[in-house]
């Protein structure tokens, strides 16, 4: 996959994210610490553009994919505790679990042509 494919869909990911935040009442440190993993994997994806090495590009890969995890934990942990409804999180769900994915296929393939130099 293009990164500029992956970068693109990680923005909207981050918009789509900070508009949820702002549509939950209460729990703001949940909230808080929910934005700042959703909005962490693009971040670490455009870093990853300017990584100083393959081994580099990799690792910020990987924290894209870390953080993607945690996305899905706390929007599971929302609809689980009634935070938020679970329609509305379903295609956020679906969304980080395309990214998800996509992270993983973008991880093996650098790590393939790694091994391969």
């Amino acid at each position: 996959m293009a990164t500029n494919k992956l970068l693109d869909l990680t923005m909207d990911f981050a918009v789509n994210m900070i508009n949820f935040c702002d549509s939950v009442k209460g729990h703001r440190s949940l909230v808080n610490q929910f934005e700042r993993s959703a909005t962490s994997i693009g971040a670490n994806v455009r870093e990853a553009n300017y990584a100083q090495s393959r081994a580099d590009f990799i690792a910020k890969f990987q924290i894209a994919l870390k953080e993607c995890y945690e996305t899905e934990y706390w929007l599971e942990l929302f609809v689980r505790a009634g935070i938020a409804d679970e329609t509305a999180v379903k295609n956020l769900l679906h969304d980080c679990g395309s990214i998800r994915r996509l992270l993983i296929s973008s991880i093996n393939t650098a790590k393939s042509n790694l091994n391969e130099q």
